[in-house]
């Protein structure tokens, strides 16, 4: 990391005497420290090439401008990738998500969607023939495509989709279109501009009879002028023929029809680690500024303190903080049974695909919910300068909260975690994310707060909430209420359910995780105080559900606050130490707020004046429209 000569001095008091090493940190983040010096490579790679800045803030662009500077830098950074020192995988990676891309291309990359998940719909999707047909193009970008399932008026519920493909025998094509307004695909990304190609998911009808949401494959621009092709208006399909590989009207059901989900479990789980990366540039930002900047009276006569040594900011900003650890970490776990799954998938064996399908709903409902939260807070946190656009968290709320809503709003997302558990609690079967379902806890319920019984606690409630949601849905039937009526009214309990035990699994990921790991002593002790922190900070802030669900007393709630209060104070020195081992370059932090130098209010005076506003004294509409008003004596 580039450092300026000067150095803030409480920066550089907080970053004296780190009694752990930060690149031991910086390499269990990466992967290991070949990850480290890969993305380092690219980092320097990419950030040094000056046709990839920005001339102007991009906030003082139009819309259009703003669409062709970040096309024009994407279509750069695609002739680089051939030349990346650290490969192309890593960095395609990279460059496709809330990390080094986001240095690059601050609104986000039009070309995203063709890696994320037009390509992982070709792959998982498509058959031996297609693939032949189509990868290789999709690969060398002689093609850009995306994934059009959305509608203006569906989205998660995929069996409401109006999108409607018949199958014509004679032609032995299939005619695709879009039979009202709320039919027009909405929000797939590159889908406006950039993409010529779509993976689009429509209703199958062959033989008078509906088959259900299938993939199809529709040309959407002609390659050499990017004219929408006959019948494709702003993704209205008016209607649009294509080829079939399906001979004389005759449907044969995929092997499987799970395997569908697929591509949308990929990408919650890239959905999970993106905005860990962002609640990490979050809380860098943040924390750094909330040790530069001095506020208010701690002790009357006194200097004014750094707002960290409050224990107020500590309460904001240290959660967050253990936050990053933890939802990596569970990410991780997810993203190897991720490839675990999809092998197995390939010799036929399904057995891990529902406990996949619940755990990747689960987490990015409870990653993107948490973070959008966690980078307000450290917004707030850094009062009105946190408000202002250079700041760089209008742009990671923005980013954060979208995923909230994207690959299955959460709600949904809950539900069908519910189904899940509550399938497991009452057959006494499932994968391995849901065996404490299965069976009684045995042995004493007492409440022990020691880390292991913290964990025991949690586990409770998953289990208590669960039945207290089935015990909600057997009053409802005993009323006889049809099932779904029964689902509805006991939604409340339902998304509880899987609230905890969406908890349950980011907490059991980090203690295994700090168990597992070979960790020098230094470094497993501030880590763990992080897990102890993080899963307290949980625990009080919902502790109705473990009042419900376990023995846990008045006693002790207040031996755990009392813990917690001390975990805040042991964290706070290391604080600036921690971020920093994020290894997060100012490129990529994109604030003046959270610059490794600490020189925040030079650059916040430079920022503004960036601003075209800024670049003349006295502004044109001053002599139309103000110098009229102040002459006309009102």
């Amino acid at each position: 990391m580039s450092k300026e000569i000067y150095e803030n001095p409480d920066l550089k008091k907080e970053r004296q005497n780190c009694p752990f090493n930060k690149e031991e940190i910086t390499h269990l983040l990466d992967g290991g420290k070949e990850k480290t010096i890969e993305r380092k490579q690219l980092e320097n790679y990419i950030l040094s090439d000056e046709q990839l800045k920005d001339a102007v803030p991009m906030e003082y662009l139009s819309h259009a401008d703003k669409y062709a500077e970040e096309l024009r830098k994407a279509c750069l950074l695609m002739h680089k990738l051939a030349d990346s020192p650290a490969g192309q995988v890593p960095t395609l990676r990279a460059l496709m998500g809330a990390g080094l891309g986001s240095a690059v291309l601050k609104e986000g990359n039009p070309l995203a969607l063709h890696y994320v998940m037009f390509i992982p719909a070709l792959m998982g999707q498509g058959t031996i023939d297609q693939q032949a047909k189509w990868l290789e193009k999709a690969y060398n970008l002689n093609m850009i495509g995306t994934y059009a399932q959305t509608e203006l008026g569906h989205g998660t519920f995929l069996r409401g989709l109006e999108t409607r493909a018949t199958y014509d025998p004679k032609t032995q094509e299939f005619i695709l279109e879009s039979p009202s307004l709320t039919a027009y695909k909405w929000w797939p990304g590159s889908l406006g501009k950039t993409a010529n190609y779509a993976v689009v998911m429509a209703q199958l009808y062959t033989k008078g009879k509906c088959e259900g949401t299938h993939p199809f494959m529709v040309q959407l621009r002609d390659e050499e002028t990017h004219e929408p092709l006959p019948g494709i208006v702003n993704m209205w399909l008016n209607p649009v023929c294509i080829s079939s590989y399906i001979h004389y009207g005759t449907y044969v059901k995929p092997t499987n029809s799970k395997l569908s989900y697929a591509t949308m479990v990929f990408v919650r789980v890239v959905v999970c680690q993106d905005v860990t990366t962002n609640l990490r540039k979050a809380v860098t930002i943040a924390t750094r500024y909330s040790c530069v900047r001095r506020q208010s009276e701690l002790k009357p006569g006194d200097r004014e303190p750094q707002v960290m040594d409050y224990q107020a900011q500590q309460n904001k900003l240290l959660p967050p903080l253990a936050a990053t650890f933890a939802f990596q970490l569970a990410a991780d776990h997810l993203w190897n049974l991720y490839h675990t799954a999809n092998n197995n998938i390939e010799q036929g064996d399904l057995e891990l695909l529902p406990d996949l399908h619940g755990l990747s709903c689960a987490l990015k409902a409870l990653c993107s919910s948490e973070a959008a939260n966690f980078v307000e807070v450290c917004r707030q946190s850094c009062g009105g300068h946190g408000y202002m656009s250079c700041s760089n968290f209008p742009r990671i709320y923005g980013q954060v909260t979208a995923a909230e809503t994207y690959e299955g709003e959460n709600t949904v997302l809950w539900l069908q975690v519910a189904r899940y558990l509550v399938k497991t609690r009452k057959e006494q079967s499932g994968g391995l994310s849901v065996k404490y379902l299965i069976g009684e806890e045995k042995g004493p319920k007492t409440v022990d707060t020691t880390l292991e019984g913290i964990v025991k606690l949690y586990r409770r409630a998953a289990v208590g909430l669960v039945d207290v949601a089935i015990a909600e849905l057997d009053k409802s039937g005993r009323k006889g209420e049809a099932p779904h009526d029964a689902w509805n009214h006991a939604a409340v309990y339902l998304i509880k359910a899987a609230q905890a035990h969406a908890r349950l699994f980011v907490v059991e990921s980090f203690v295994d995780s700090l168990k597992e790991g070979k960790l020098s002593a230094p470094v497993r002790t501030v880590l763990s105080q992080l897990c102890e922190l993080f899963i307290i900070y949980w625990l009080l802030e919902r502790s109705g559900d473990f009042f419900l669900c376990s023995n846990l007393t008045k006693q002790d709630l207040l031996l755990l606050n009392s813990k917690y209060v001390e975990l805040l104070a042991a964290i706070r020195p290391q604080a600036v130490n921690l971020v920093d081992s994020f290894d997060l370059r100012d490129e990529v932090l994109n604030s003046p707020l959270g610059c490794w130098d600490g020189n925040v209010y030079q650059r916040l005076f430079d920022e503004a004046a960036k601003s075209p506003l800024n670049q003349s004294n006295v502004h044109e509409s001053f002599h139309k429209y103000l110098k009229p008003l102040l002459k006309s004596n009102l």
